[in-house]
């Protein structure tokens, strides 16, 4: 304190910038576009903790991401840009004439992302890392041009020893690979693996550093997306990080289940896109041409198209998408989500969709690895239940698949959760597909978890004691910040 400066003169002058930090955060909470809720509960913790919810509000609660896409997208070339729209064109086409009840839903599609439903791709579902991480290496060592590859976590592990090799080969060959790893989710295993390949010279960028030296997935704006793309041909995406727990068969300390895709044809142009974007966003470098952008013929019967979502011109497209196919179903809709922590107007599209008579089902772990997610969701699961929605609990391993189906052609995958965090703030890349051959292999492969799961009645949930109740109770407090 400066000598001769009165003490209250001094407390007066703290609680005076004090009130006006609070009426400007205030002010920017009642001038942003975010919920009402999200809002509200700010502006609470701003009021009532002003220390903790300034530095909580300034530090996590503002989305400084203010790319346009526009700006930063990729020059393809002619004839790809050309075979892109032949392709739009056989889709809708396709959708019309076989999938007329869902044709609505592809429209939804196009006006949502900007981008056309695609015909002619190949998609296969690979389950678990057991079967996806050797697909995934051996596109890598058959590699002749391209390799990009992004994810949320490359841990320094077995598995990840066994792709930062098969990079590294791509590279001495000659390929042009690039690595993107997200800032928080390259913190998951020492030493970091951005730093690892660096040191093998390949070309590698951390997505948005985080300012707190944590590991953390409640920080903000992660980039969770999961593609790998080879010569701009083949491309692989869904929930698979890259982690030794996703390889069941090496029975590891903490196993994931998960499911991943193989993609060829059109749609992989857009997968490719969608990580030149984050790419060009995180260092500026621009990957073009036919390298990166090659004619893509069709080569199977899937209608596809890619979906990215995130807190800049994509935001709020995937969750959207959920709420038009809710309205679409006409007999079925199963979802399985890892952390399923459905909004309000979620829940009551489920359940609207549940009282038309179509079945709703279902699937989230019996045990989570985030104890406040599932104490949350245990919360509202019975304002599912009342309506008719039906859930199951699979047992461990944990389940990391994110999926739904609507009636027997609808299928999206990819890396978004039902929860806020995925459909509100981190950057997500979902797969839309039409396909009636695809979605009965998904359904078999529902089937099969659904039998070997718990169904949850109303009546257990009524019955926990109250602590329970209230501990569950107090975590959904938390829901729109998990």
């Amino acid at each position: 304190m400066l000598p001769g400066i009165d003490e209250g003169l001094w407390v007066h002058a703290i609680l005076m910038v004090e009130l006006v930090a609070q009426a400007g955060t205030t002010a920017h909470l009642l001038l942003s576009r975010r919920d009402v809720s999200s809002t509200v509960g700010w502006a609470a913790l701003v009021i009532l903790a002003p220390i903790l919810g300034l530095t909580l509000y300034w530090l996590l609660g503002i989305n400084r991401i203010t790319r346009k896409a526009h700006r930063l997208r990729p020059e393809t070339s002619a004839a790809s840009d050309h075979a892109e729209l032949v392709g739009e064109r056989r889709a809708h086409r396709a959708l019309q004439s076989e999938y007329p009840n869902l044709a609505r839903l592809g429209h939804l599609g196009d006006a949502l992302t900007g981008l056309p439903l695609v015909a002619g791709n190949r998609v296969e579902p690979l389950v678990d890392g057991d079967r996806a991480y050797p697909r995934m290496l051996e596109a890598i060592d058959q590699a002749r041009k391209t390799v990009g590859l992004s994810t949320y976590i490359f841990d320094n592990d077995a598995a990840g020893a066994l792709f930062a090799d098969a990079l590294e080969r791509a590279h001495r060959r000659g390929v042009s690979v690039r690595v993107l790893i997200d800032g928080v989710g390259q913190r998951y295993s020492r030493p970091p693996m951005p730093r690892v390949l660096r040191r093998r010279g390949i070309p590698t960028q951390a997505f948005l550093v985080a300012l707190l030296p944590v590991k953390s997935q409640y920080l903000n704006l992660r980039n969770h997306r999961k593609i790998l793309v080879v010569d701009g041909r083949i491309g692989f995406t869904g929930g698979l990080n890259i982690r030794e727990g996703c390889l069941l068969a090496s029975r590891p300390r903490h196993p994931i289940r998960d499911l991943h895709l193989r993609v060829e044809g059109p749609v992989v142009r857009f997968l490719v896109e969608a990580f030149a974007l984050d790419w060009t966003f995180t260092t500026g470098e621009r990957l073009g041409g036919d390298l990166w952008y090659p004619v893509l013929e069709p080569i199977g019967a899937t209608l596809a198209r890619g979906v990215p979502d995130g807190p800049d011109e994509d935001f709020d497209i995937i969750r959207r998408m959920i709420l038009g196919a809710l309205t679409t179903a006409r007999w079925r809709v199963r979802i399985v989500s890892p952390y399923f922590l459905p909004d309000q107007a979620l829940i009551t599209a489920l359940n609207v969709t549940a009282l038309r008579g179509v079945e709703v089902q279902v699937l989230m772990p019996e045990r989570n690895n985030l104890k406040l997610v599932q104490w949350a969701a245990q919360a509202q699961a019975d304002q599912l239940l009342e309506a008719g929605c039906r859930i199951w609990r699979s047992p461990p391993p944990f389940d990391h698949t994110k999926l739904m189906l609507v009636d027997d052609a609808w299928c999206f995958l990819g890396s978004a959760n039902w929860d806020p965090r995925s459909l509100r703030l981190n950057f997500e890349y979902n797969l839309e597909c039409y396909d009636r051959y695809l979605a009965r292999r998904f359904h078999a492969l529902l089937d099969a978890r659904i039998a070997a799961s718990r169904e949850l009645g109303i009546d257990e949930l009524v019955g926990r004691p109250l602590p329970l109740k209230l501990r569950d109770g107090f975590a959904r407090l938390f829901s729109p910040y998990l």
